[in-house]
């Protein structure tokens, strides 16, 4: 699964976060390609709580261990 994400609070404007299936996961500057489209998503992170609005899974808000700030639109693919 990749995440390619436009915005603030990330280490790169722009950038692609990969997690592969054993867990594991690594991020790259800019776009990596292909783009195989499963949804588009708008995350907002403050303090411990993240919202999120998918296209496809709808609205879900969660609570991380560490404190952030972040505005995030980003496209998740395979």
């Amino acid at each position: 699964m990749k995440f390619i994400e436009f915005g603030l609070g990330n280490k790169w404007f722009i950038r692609t976060e990969t997690e592969i299936n054993n867990g594991a996961e690594f991020e790259e500057k800019g776009i990596v390609l292909p783009i195989n489209l499963q949804s588009i998503y708008l995350r907002i992170w403050i303090k411990k709580s993240v919202f999120i609005l998918d296209s496809k899974e709808g609205y879900k808000k969660i609570k991380k261990n560490r404190k952030d700030f972040k505005i995030l639109i980003g496209i998740r693919s395979l």
